[in-house]
C-alpha cells in the first residue's frame, strides 16, 4: 500500500526507491492510517537537513521549537520568539518540494487569543511557506485549534509532555504513568481531533497508553517517545545524528555521531594550520610566470 500520488518501490530495490514522488497532503496522511503505513517526521530547522530529508524520503518536517535548544543555545523552548522561528522556517520550506512541512508555533504566539493565532499562524502559511501549524496542549487548547480550523488552517495537535509547559508540568517528565493522568491523555488527544486538528503528537506517553489513543482517534497518531503503537514516529534531527549533545532523550535511537567527526575534522584543520601543512599547493591558486614577473620588476 503506498500514498496517492506515489508509485511503487521497484522490485529488488533498497528501501524506499521511489520512481516519482509528489507533494504529501493531509489526504495522503489520513489514508496512511488507514493503510497502515507509518508515517516518519524528523524535526529539523535549517536548510542542508532539510534537504537531506528530502533526499531520504521522509514524509513531514517539523520546524519544532526545540530549534532553541537545538540550534539557538537556550536553556528551553520557552525564549523562542516568532520571528526566530519565522527565519528558520523559511530556510526549510526553501529546501523542500515533496515533504510535508510543519511549523512549531512558539510560545506565546497563540496563547494570548484566537485573534492572535489566527494572525501568527497566517504569517506561517504566507511567510514561512508551510502545509501547517502545530500548536501544544490538549483540551484547553481545543478553542483556538477550532477557531483556526474555521480560518482554513490545517493543525497538528500535541499532547502529553508538552514542553512549553515543562514549568507546569514539573519539568520534563513521562506523562500518562496513572490511571488519573492516562485518562487526561486519552481526553485531550479526543479533543484536539474534535477540535479539527489532522493529527495529535504523542510526546513521552506511556506505549500502551499511546496504543489506547491511536485505536480511538480516527486521525493519525504521531509518536516522540510514546512507544511502536502510533501511526508514525518523530524524532529531533540532531539527536538522532548525534549533532546535539548537551542531552539526549531516553527515547532517541543514535543513528551516528557527526559531532565527533566535526569535532576530528575540526581538531585536524587546527593541527594542520599550525603546523604550516595547510594550506599547501593543492590548495592554493597560482599566478602565470610572466604576469608575477612583471609585478616583481615594477
Amino acid at each position: 500500500m503506498h500514498l496517492e500520488g506515489r508509485l511503487p518501490r521497484r522490485p529488488g530495490g533498497k528501501g524506499r526507491k521511489l520512481m516519482e514522488r509528489r507533494k504529501l497532503t493531509c489526504r495522503n496522511i489520513q489514508a496512511a492510517k488507514e493503510q497502515g503505513r507509518k508515517l516518519t517526521m524528523l524535526s529539523i530547522c535549517d536548510y542542508p537537513m532539510a534537504l537531506i530529508a528530502e533526499k531520504a524520503g521522509l514524509d513531514m518536517i517539523l520546524v519544532g521549537d526545540s530549534l532553541a535548544m537545538t540550534t539557538l543555545g537556550y536553556e528551553n523552548t520557552v525564549p523562542l520568539t516568532l520571528e526566530e522561528s519565522l527565519h528558520h522556517t523559511k530556510a526549510v520550506t526553501r529546501a523542500t518540494k515533496n515533504c510535508f512541512v510543519v511549523a512549531d508555533m512558539p510560545f506565546m504566539s497563540y496563547q494570548s487569543s484566537e485573534r492572535d493565532a489566527i494572525i501568527n499562524a497566517g504569517r506561517f502559511l504566507k511567510e514561512g511557506l508551510v502545509d501547517a501549524v502545530k500548536l501544544e496542549g490538549g483540551a484547553v487548547i481545543a478553542p483556538t485549534i477550532s477557531a483556526l480550523h474555521r480560518a482554513g488552517v490545517l493543525v497538528m495537535g500535541h499532547v502529553g509532555l508538552t514542553p512549553q509547559s515543562f514549568s507546569q508540568m514539573g519539568g520534563f517528565k513521562t506523562q500518562g504513568t496513572t490511571a488519573t493522568d492516562a485518562q487526561k491523555v486519552i481526553d485531550d488527544a479526543l479533543a484536539v481531533q474534535e477540535a479539527g486538528a489532522f493529527l495529535v503528537i504523542l510526546e513521552c506517553v506511556p506505549a500502551p497508553v499511546s496504543k489506547i489513543v491511536t485505536e480511538r482517534l480516527t486521525v493519525p497518531t504521531l509518536g516522540y517517545g510514546a512507544g511502536p503503537h502510533c501511526d508514525g514516529q518523530g524524532l529531533v534531527a540532531h539527536d538522532i545524528v548525534g549533532y546535539f549533545d548537551r542531552f539526549t532523550p531516553k527515547f532517541v535511537k543514535q543513528y551516528t555521531n557527526v559531532s565527533q567527526s566535526i569535532l576530528d575534522a575540526f581538531e585536524s584543520y587546527r593541527k594542520d594550520v599550525e603546523g604550516g601543512t595547510f594550506p599547501d599547493n593543492e590548495h592554493s591558486f597560482s599566478i602565470k610566470k610572466e604576469q608575477l614577473d612583471q609585478i616583481m620588476n615594477q
